[in-house]
C-alpha cells in the first residue's frame, strides 16, 4: 500500500517549502521526497477538507498563515494572512465550525481565522497572554505555543512562558472566551497536549522539564485536575534535553513522545486508570526530532531530525505499542512537521 505523508521544514538552508514523502508499506520504506509546495518557513502544518492544507509562512520580516490546494500534482496558493513579525509555532484547524487557530510563540498571541468556501482566510479574533511567568531564562515572557481543538470542541492553548493551559469557548463566528486555566508547576514549560480517545484524559508534555503530566479533564466546566507526572528522559541525564511533540494512538493505549537532545522517541504505556508507564525508548538516529506522526493503520512512525535533516522509519506493534528500526537516513531537509496527507 502507498501512503503519503507532508513534511514542514525550516528554510534556514537547503529547504524550499512543504516536502511530500511516499511510505511504500509493502516494501516497509520511504521514498520519492519530493518538494509540494514552496513557501518560506513552513515550520508547521495541517491537513484540511477538499485537498486544503493550511500552513504557517514567513515573507521577508512578515510572518502569518497561508492556504493551499495540493492535489497530487498541483499546489496553489489561496490566501495568506501576514503581519509584521515572527510567525507562529503552531496552527490548529477547525473543520466543523471552518476555522484556523494559530499560536505565536514570540507575540504570545492566539490567532483565529474563518476559513472561507474558496479557501482564503479572514482574521476574526486575537487574544494576547500577560501575566507572571516561569523561572527558566526562556520564561522571561508568555509564550503561546499551541492551540487546537478539545475534544468537546473549546480550544485549548498551552502557554510555555506561563507554564499554564487556558481553554477558551469558541463561537461560530470565530470569537473566543477563556473558561479555565490549569496551572502546571513552575518551570515546566507547556508546549504541546493530546487527549485520550475517550476525552476525559490529556497528557501533556513539557519541554524545558522534559515531563509529561496526566491530567483527568472535566467538560462541564473544563477544568483539569493532575494525576501523574514523569521523565520522558531518564533520571541521569544531565545535557540539554527538549521534549517537543507528542501523539497518542487511536485506540488510546500508548502515549508517545520525542526528545530533542537525548534524540530519542519515548514509548509510554496507559495503564487502567489512564497514567503512563514508560516501556521503550528509542534512537531517532538524528539530532533534534522535533516531530514525528503514526500512519493511516499505525503499523508504522515516521520521525523528522530537524539538524541532521533526515527523517527515520519505525515498524509499530500494535499490541506492545514498541518501535523497531526500519530505515534510517532518508534525507529531508530541515524536517520539524509531520502530517499524514493521502
Amino acid at each position: 500500500m502507498i501512503e503519503q505523508f507532508l513534511i514542514g521544514t525550516y528554510t534556514k538552508k537547503a529547504s524550499k517549502g512543504i516536502y511530500k514523502v511516499t511510505l511504500d508499506t509493502a516494501q516497509e520504506k520511504i521514498t520519492n521526497v519530493e518538494l509540494a509546495i514552496p513557501s518560506q518557513k513552513p515550520a508547521y502544518l495541517q491537513v484540511g477538507q477538499d485537498d486544503r492544507i493550511y500552513a504557517i509562512k514567513q515573507v521577508d520580516d512578515k510572518g502569518g498563515v497561508a492556504s493551499y490546494s495540493l492535489s497530487d500534482d498541483n499546489a496553489k496558493m489561496l490566501s495568506d494572512v501576514l503581519a509584521a513579525g515572527a510567525p507562529p509555532a503552531y496552527i490548529g484547524v477547525d473543520n466543523k465550525r471552518h476555522l484556523l487557530f494559530s499560536a505565536n510563540y514570540h507575540t504570545a498571541k492566539i490567532d483565529v481565522f474563518k476559513i472561507n468556501e474558496d479557501g482564503t482566510l479572514t482574521q476574526t479574533d486575537s487574544v494576547l497572554h500577560e501575566g507572571t511567568t516561569g523561572p527558566e531564562p526562556e520564561q522571561e515572557a508568555p509564550h503561546v505555543h499551541y492551540a487546537d481543538l478539545t475534544p468537546d470542541n473549546r480550544l485549548v492553548v498551552c502557554d510555555l512562558g506561563m507554564d499554564l493551559v487556558v481553554v477558551y469557548d469558541v463561537s461560530d463566528d470565530g470569537k473566543l472566551t477563556a473558561v479555565s486555566r490549569y496551572k502546571c508547576e513552575d518551570g515546566f514549560g507547556t508546549r504541546h497536549i493530546a487527549f485520550h480517545p475517550n476525552g476525559n484524559y490529556a497528557y501533556l508534555l513539557g519541554e524545558l522539564s522534559s515531563k509529561l503530566e496526566v491530567l483527568k479533564y472535566n467538560s462541564k466546566d473544563a477544568s483539569f485536575k493532575h494525576l501523574q507526572t514523569l521523565k520522558t528522559i531518564p533520571e541521569d541525564w544531565t545535557a540539554h534535553n527538549g521534549a517537543a511533540a507528542i501523539r497518542l494512538s487511536n485506540d488510546g493505549k500508548f502515549v508517545y513522545t520525542s526528545n530533542r537532545g537525548k534524540n530519542t522517541i519515548a514509548v509510554f504505556e496507559v495503564q487502567p486508570d489512564f497514567t503512563v508507564k514508560h516501556i521503550q525508548s528509542i534512537s531517532t538516529e538524528g539530532d533534534f526530532p522535533r516531530d514525528f506522526n503514526l500512519n493511516q493503520d499505525e503499523n508504522y512512525l515516521l520521525a523528522s531530525n530537524q539538524n541532521s535533516d533526515n527523517l527515520t522509519l519505525y515498524k509499530r506493534n500494535p499490541s506492545t505499542g514498541k518501535l523497531t528500526l526500519l530505515q534510517k537516513d532518508v534525507s529531508c531537509p530541515e524536517p520539524v512537521c509531520v502530517m499524514k496527507w493521502k
